[in-house]
């Protein structure tokens, strides 16, 4: 799965004032990401605020940035969820032709054991016709999923072929990198540690802050995977302000908020989300003034 490797980006869902989709918006995030060194598009992840959108309006999402990506990068599609037989039954009536992989979310809100994740990533196996990257993200789910269960997916199964590692654990993300089979790829879902993640093995990163800032981001995560890391910790010093800002006050608020800044789209949100503060925007308008400047 080298279509993985590198940065891939979860794309926001822009919205207008009036809480519609901003087409041409999302047309300008998708085009500003390929543009500048991004390797593959994540849609309908969590940066999507897909738990807002209605079945049409994930369509209209795929069908906008499917035809705006004209083929140019591997693209990701996030189908995932807590109830076990209705991800099953999306994989078998959505159409995944265009899509490279699956990343799928650990079922969140019923506090599964290891077994209960284990058993759900194989019965979604055993239906996906894509390649799945399995998507830890305990801060959101409320359970973790263990190395040793990863490891278990990742031998037992030949299509589970990435995690997107985001507990914020570097220790656990090197147990990953050390005990999984070497053709899996163990991805950063956390943007302030994808660099020693990358040192450590890694195979990169899912990012929100490469979505923002796409050719510095991107060239970070390039420099860390060929271990060049003084060259790479200098884009980490510098971008590391962003990443706190972006994620101060909840995502995607803070990441829409920098495209507002650099006029690529509005930072409309949907409820329960709300927009950032007058004072962190203010933040964020700095340092991009100054970021662009050097």
């Amino acid at each position: 799965m080298k279509e993985l490797i590198g940065t891939g980006v979860a794309l926001i869902t822009p919205f207008k004032e009036d809480l519609t989709i901003d087409v041409e918006g999302l047309q300008s995030v998708v085009n500003y990401s390929i543009a500048n060194g991004i390797d593959y598009l994540v849609i309908l992840g969590t940066t999507a605020e897909s738990a807002t959108l209605s079945k049409p309006e994930k369509q209209l999402v795929i069908d906008t940035i499917i035809e705006t990506n004209a083929e140019r990068l591997p693209l990701v599609l996030g189908l995932g969820g807590n109830h076990t037989q209705a991800v099953i039954e999306e994989l078998k009536t959505t159409n995944v032709s265009a899509f490279t992989a699956i990343l799928s979310v650990s079922p969140y809100y019923n506090k599964p054991s290891q077994e209960g994740i284990y058993q759900h990533f194989a019965a979604i196996s055993e239906v996906s016709e894509k390649p799945i990257i399995v998507y830890n993200v305990p801060g959101r789910t409320a359970s973790n999923i263990q190395p040793e269960t990863v490891k278990r997916l990742a031998t037992d199964f030949g299509n589970i072929v990435a995690i997107k590692e985001a507990a914020g654990d570097i220790v656990q993300a090197m147990n990953l990198i050390a005990i999984c089979p070497k053709n899996f790829l163990v991805i950063s879902g956390d943007d302030m540690i994808t660099l020693p993640m990358v040192l450590a093995g890694g195979a990169g990163v899912i990012s929100v802050t490469g979505e923002g800032f796409p050719k510095e981001f991107s060239e970070m995560v390039k420099l860390g995977l060929n271990k060049k890391a003084e060259e790479a910790y200098k884009i980490h010093y510098k971008l590391a302000p962003a990443i706190d800002y972006i994620f101060e006050e909840g995502n995607p608020a803070g990441i829409k908020a920098v495209f507002k800044s650099l006029g690529i789209c509005g930072d409309t949100v949907r409820l329960p989300l709300v927009s950032i503060s007058k004072d962190l925007q203010g933040k964020i308008d700095a340092f991009i003034s100054n970021f662009l400047r050097t």
